[in-house]
């Protein structure tokens, strides 16, 4: 079996040094080809998206580096094996910056699976996908959270088999050996892990204090052009209202500077409550909110808490759901770092409803949107939850599945004809690229 790993580890990781050597022996006892990529040693830019790898140069990235590469040996492969510290229960940014360039691997054009609205298949097949996260020890809310997004991974990138393995940092090496053993043996069996069920978030239920400073923190390459920026824009707005100095911050346009970044960390010290806006990459979080989180969780490590913590999220599929995974990262970020979880929203078809338009300047459709964030406005400034009428009411679908399918592919190939690109939108260039080889 022809086998690819993806290390996503830091090199300080002493973990995953152990994982990595005990696998590579593992899949040689087994007479299985496999080749390492440490994802930390490559150039790998962040994901745009922009679509560009769908609608301008179709299966293939638009930015030039080493992330066309690894797209082109997944293709190739029998098996991939994702490697990660698990990180607030779900991957190291190290490894979600690879995974969101995996889009390019599917068809922007749609189907139904199990009565979800997912994207098409590019390939014929796609590999095995055995995904391994490792933690100092057992953390139950973690690692369903980890499970679930594996699971839902496999989904979206048509993974024959799925399989999930947690191991902890006090294994022995007998019992590590055991249980990567065991992984790959179910693997080649074909035995995909069960359906997991993702835990409920528990909500704060601190005594209600009104807020005096909010921070919210835009996680969208669009920044201030961005759905996410005009969601939590418009909540911020409501904030403001109601008497609470607000504050936005650009993900995006702060992490390559160590001045802006250390703005951040002040702002997140100011803070009574900080809301996380983004949009959904891969069942996740972009690999750059990812890193931004990391880095305020190393900044906040051993400091005494006081702030509340919430998140908004929107993704291109008509169904609100497919935010879950991402949001209870989000809490499980909340959970690590001592913040109070104040619960989320989630839109479901932001991108063709808002896309980027500030809520005050658009028609009647953003009147439930709008009505929505007001409510959850109201409760934040006093120090409560975001109420379950809030989340329902943006949660609700906007447009059924049948006619999303229908305008979408019709909107894909109409893009597709701006760079005349519109008969070659299924092209399979890795697969083309390896059988000349």
């Amino acid at each position: 079996m022809k086998t690819l790993i993806l290390d996503g580890s830091l090199s300080s990781d002493a973990m995953g040094g152990r994982v990595v050597s005990h696998l590579q022996n593992n899949l040689a006892a087994r007479g299985w080809s496999s080749e390492t990529v440490t994802l930390r040693e490559k150039k790998i830019g962040n994901c745009a998206g922009d679509f560009f790898c769908w609608m301008r140069s179709p299966g293939v990235c638009n930015v030039d580096d080493d992330n066309r590469d690894i797209a082109e040996k997944i293709i190739a492969s029998d098996l991939v094996i994702y490697l990660t510290p698990i990180t607030f229960g779900g991957y190291s940014s190290t490894l979600k910056r690879m995974v969101d360039h995996q889009i390019q691997n599917i068809s922007p054009f749609f189907t139904s699976i199990n009565g979800e609205i997912h994207h098409q298949k590019r390939y014929a097949s796609y590999p095995h996908v055995v995904t391994i996260g490792w933690l100092d020890g057992p953390n139950a809310n973690a690692e369903s959270v980890f499970r679930h997004l594996a699971y839902r991974n496999s989904l979206n990138m048509y993974s024959q088999v799925n399989v999930c393995g947690i191991a902890y940092g006090n294994q022995t090496h007998d019992e590590l050996d055991a249980s990567l053993n065991l992984w790959l043996t179910k693997t080649e069996r074909f035995e995909s892990d069960p359906v997991p069920a993702l835990p409920t978030q528990s909500i704060s239920s601190a005594a209600a204090t009104p807020v005096r400073r909010a921070l919210l923190l835009v996680g969208s390459p669009r920044t201030r052009k961005s759905t996410s920026a005009s969601l939590g824009g418009y909540l911020f707005d409501q904030l403001n209202h109601l008497g609470v100095e607000t504050e936005t911050m650009q993900i995006y346009t702060s992490l390559n500077s160590q001045e802006r970044m250390k703005t951040m960390y002040e702002a997140v010290d100011r803070a009574d409550l900080i809301v996380l806006a983004f949009p959904l990459y891969v069942d996740s979080l972009p690999a750059p909110v990812i890193s931004a989180l990391e880095k305020i969780n190393q900044y906040c490590l051993g400091k005494p808490s006081r702030a509340r913590f919430a998140a908004i999220a929107n993704c291109g599929f008509p169904e609100a759901h497919h935010n879950d995974t991402a949001l209870a990262v989000c809490a499980e970020f909340a959970s690590s770092n001592g913040l109070e979880w104040m619960g989320s929203l989630a839109l479901g078809g932001g991108e063709g409803l808002v896309h980027g338009v500030p809520l005050a300047e658009m028609d009647g459709r953003a009147i439930p949107i709008k009505k929505s964030l007001e409510l959850a406005a109201e409760a934040l400034a006093s120090g409560q939850p975001i109420p379950h009428s809030a989340h329902d009411l943006l949660a609700k679908p906007v447009i059924p599945n049948w006619l999303y399918k229908m305008f979408g592919g019709f909107g894909w190939k109409q893009q597709a004809k701006q760079y005349g690109v519109q008969d070659q939108l299924k092209a399979r260039p890795y697969l083309l690229e390896t059988k000349g080889k």
